[in-house]
């Protein structure tokens, strides 16, 4: 595959991206960068992106403004609306930019991040919505100082009609039950639903949003593994949030046994968390 991509840039932000990203593969070899999964559905406009000068804006927009948190949210909730039994209908193709979707409640907000990434979509009008979404959480937990987490490009958007029905989302008054059915769906197990549930770390919620306030975690534009260490805690800080998604987390002892695993040790909780967000990033797509 070709690589079209600023081994400089790359260098300076501490990024790597898997094969299905455009510069040669001379170029790829001296930046020592690794590769990932060639795709079969590569589109030529995906071969024309650079993806290192995308990166770039979007690290620039993240000093100037601490959005990481919600463009998280924005990629998760477009691609959290995935259905194994419905392959033909991947979750991340950016349909959440069209009524009714986007107007569904758990959407409360996102508006504003699909606004903030226009300039930056306008600058880079090869890549597409849905790459574009999936790209800017994957760069915001990297500058939030979380792990790498490896990206390929070929992602189609939606079209209006493509828009999925409400109730895909997890809603946070439930407990793991709940969890399951909607992580079950889209194909993932108990460990990744804990994994993913880390990057609570992230962000707060607003009542205007989603009926909730307040922040799992004392630094909430750092990504580590301080959710779960506040989870495991005997005495709940009253500053900080925990919903009844959280708490469902301590229900079932193998997933209990895993939250103490990452409050002990964050390298473990890294390694997991991207492997499961990349998944969620690509649902659908044979990237």
């Amino acid at each position: 595959m070709a690589f079209v991509a600023s081994s400089s840039l790359l260098a300076r932000r501490g990024l790597s991206f898997g094969s299905n990203v455009c510069g040669s593969m001379s170029t790829m070899r001296r930046a020592g960068m690794g590769f990932g999964r060639a795709s079969l559905k590569t589109t030529p406009v995906s071969m024309k992106v650079d993806v290192a000068e995308v990166t770039d804006s979007l690290m620039k927009l993240y000093d100037e403004i601490p959005c990481q948190p919600i463009m998280v949210r924005l990629a998760w909730h477009d691609a959290g609306t995935f259905n194994k039994d419905e392959p033909e209908t991947p979750g991340a193709d950016a349909s959440i930019r069209f009524s009714p979707e986007k107007d569904h409640g758990a959407n409360n907000g996102l508006g504003w991040a699909m606004d903030t990434l226009e300039p930056i979509k306008e600058k880079f009008p090869e890549i597409s919505y849905a790459d574009l979404y999936q790209l800017a959480s994957v760069v915001a937990v990297k500058h939030a100082g979380g792990p790498e987490i490896p990206f390929n490009l070929g992602r189609k958007d939606a079209k209006p009609e493509n828009c999925t029905p409400d109730g895909r989302l997890p809603d946070a008054d439930k407990r793991m039950g709940h969890l399951r059915d909607i992580f079950y769906r889209m194909g993932f197990n108990d460990a990744e639903i804990v994994a993913l549930s880390g990057a609570h770390t992230l962000g707060k919620a607003h009542k205007d949003r989603s009926g909730f306030e307040g922040p799992w975690t004392h630094e909430m534009l750092k990504f580590d593994n301080s959710y779960f260490q506040e989870l495991v805690k005997e005495e709940a800080d009253p500053a900080l949030l925990k919903l009844e998604s959280d708490l469902a987390l301590m229900d079932e002892p193998n997933c209990k046994a895993l939250v103490e695993e990452y409050a002990a040790n964050q390298d473990k909780f890294f390694d997991d968390y991207a492997k499961a967000h990349q998944k969620l990033s690509e649902l659908g797509w044979d990237l």
